[in-house]
């Protein structure tokens, strides 16, 4: 099922990066990690991921302090629920995260990755 709302937001997202997302996608674009296609804010059903890898069903999620508030908490966990249930995969990395430790983050792409890849 298509979702036009979700396209359309991706779109005016994709516009818009915060500086971790823009930072994540230099590293990841080009199939630079492990050869895995991702792309960057885009529609898996009612949602927009940061990112997505169709080959791993794997959504990457980068979160700014907005994503500490209990109401965006929740949220985000319904949301997780949701994916999960479909089948995909969800990885949360804070914004400190992929600035002070984006090894971690590679590290923890990886072990989600088939085992003949390795970073």
């Amino acid at each position: 099922m298509h979702y036009r709302g979700s396209r359309i937001r991706a779109q005016a997202l994709r516009r818009a990066d915060t500086p971790a997302e823009e930072k994540l996608w230099e590293i990841l674009r080009d199939r630079k990690v492990l050869g895995l296609k991702f792309r960057r804010q885009h529609p898996v059903g009612p949602y927009v991921a940061d990112f997505y890898c169709h080959e791993l069903k794997l959504i990457l999620e980068i979160d700014g302090s907005v994503h500490n508030e209990a109401q965006q908490m929740a949220h985000d966990q319904n949301r997780d629920a949701n994916l999960t249930t479909l089948g995909y995969t969800i990885l949360r990395f804070t914004n400190d995260e992929v600035f002070l430790d984006v090894r971690d983050v590679l590290n923890r792409i990886a072990a989600r990755a088939p085992k003949h890849l390795t970073l």
